[in-house]
């Protein structure tokens, strides 16, 4: 559908993601019925109405964050910068009295200061509060009520509110963190990529340490939105929020919500880490759908039992040595070889060299970020 032909209530959005999950996240909007989707790199953008705009904050899995486009022009330096941004009437977006923060993201010759044109945004918005009321509104990075995103490309500028606040991957259920716990949104789109389907397999990680992983299954097979557990979003302190469409499609989402049955399994060595990832999943209020058993992958097997999707994020060696490392991850290709058969396992793991001793054929290969490292995620199928 054209973007003229489209309804007149409907306005174009951008979902950021990371690097690999563009096209699950495609597919989320897919199924939650937005139009004219297109990827990009590490975003999608689409179209949808105030409504869906809530429900996409709501529901979606794999986004950071969604972005409303306000305002676009072209400029090409900081003068012509300044004066455009004052021809926006900031008072239709937000009070005097609420802060805001401002981000710069710069591709683009013209400009070669993140921070500062930022900061040249931010001041240009409150020059203009000032001018009008005597006061300016203040600056707060870390919990704005309105976020600002200024995006240069070349000599186009392009202005967007962050209609989420706080990143879409603090769910809000997370108590206690192993020491380098998953991202969320890294772990949804693990699950989705490896296709798991909670009716043919169930589902297993046998390292799990805070437990993303297996917490993040169990929302997608009982369909619970990630948004059940926050409260803030910046789009409730616009102006122009509507309380009343955002609880409807709030209690629509809700009551989506389906009791399944599921198997769901996790395991560490630690004990302490096992109770940590307890906690999470009873915050998350799916510890009930979650068996979580303390012990050594390699000497425990659930595999023959049924058919198993694996997926586990283990040690990378920044702590081990190097022959460790791959005398680990050669046991672990063997503990799938031999206890898992009919199952399939998905690796996601930085280090390279140490993959190729896992021994086993890889039937796919994604590049995902797990925070500044460039993994690959990698499916094995044990037939």
């Amino acid at each position: 559908m054209r973007p003229d032909k489209l309804p007149s209530s409907d306005f174009r959005m951008i979902a950021t993601t990371f690097v690999g999950l563009e096209e699950v996240l495609a597919g989320e909007l897919l199924r939650l019925g937005a139009k004219n989707i297109e990827s990009h790199n590490r975003a999608v953008s689409f179209y949808g109405d105030e409504g869906f705009m809530y429900k996409a904050n709501l529901c979606l899995r794999t986004a950071l964050r969604v972005l409303k486009p306000i305002y676009t022009t072209k400029v090409v330096n900081e003068e012509e910068l300044y004066d455009e941004i004052q021809k926006i009437n900031w008072d239709r977006f937000m009070k005097v009295e609420q802060t805001l923060a401002v981000s710069a993201v710069l591709n683009t010759e013209n400009f070669n200061h993140n921070q500062y044109i930022a900061q040249k945004t931010k001041d240009a918005i409150c020059d203009q509060f000032r001018a009008k009321t005597g006061k300016r509104p203040s600056v707060d990075k870390d919990k704005p009520d309105i976020g600002i995103y200024l995006f240069i490309f070349k000599d186009e500028m392009q202005l967007m509110l962050d209609t989420s606040g706080v990143p879409l991957y603090k769910r809000g259920y997370r108590q206690v963190a192993d020491v380098a716990p998953m991202n969320e949104i890294l772990a949804a789109g693990m699950i989705l990529l490896s296709g798991w389907d909670a009716r043919l397999s169930a589902l297993y990680d046998p390292m799990c340490g805070s437990g993303t992983i297996l917490i993040e299954a169990a929302l997608i097979a009982a369909n619970i939105p990630p948004g059940y557990y926050r409260q803030d979003y910046c789009f409730k302190n616009w102006p122009d929020f509507n309380e009343e469409l955002f609880e409807k499609i709030y209690e629509t989402v809700i009551n989506r919500i389906r009791n399944v049955p599921v198997d769901i399994i996790g395991t560490d060595i630690s004990q302490q880490v096992i109770n940590k990832a307890k906690e999470n999943a009873k915050a998350a209020k799916v510890d009930d759908m979650i068996r979580f058993v303390q012990g050594d992958f390699f000497e425990t097997s659930f595999g023959l039992e049924k058919k198993y999707t694996l997926i586990t994020n283990p040690p990378y060696g920044e702590r081990m040595k190097k022959e460790d490392i791959f005398a680990f991850y050669k046991q672990m290709g063997d503990t799938f070889k031999h206890k898992y058969k009919g199952s399939t396992a998905w690796v996601i793991s930085s280090g390279k060299d140490a993959m190729k001793h896992v021994g086993l054929r890889t039937s796919r290969k994604i590049v995902l970020f797990n925070g500044g490292l460039e993994c690959r995620f990698c499916k094995y199928e044990m037939y």
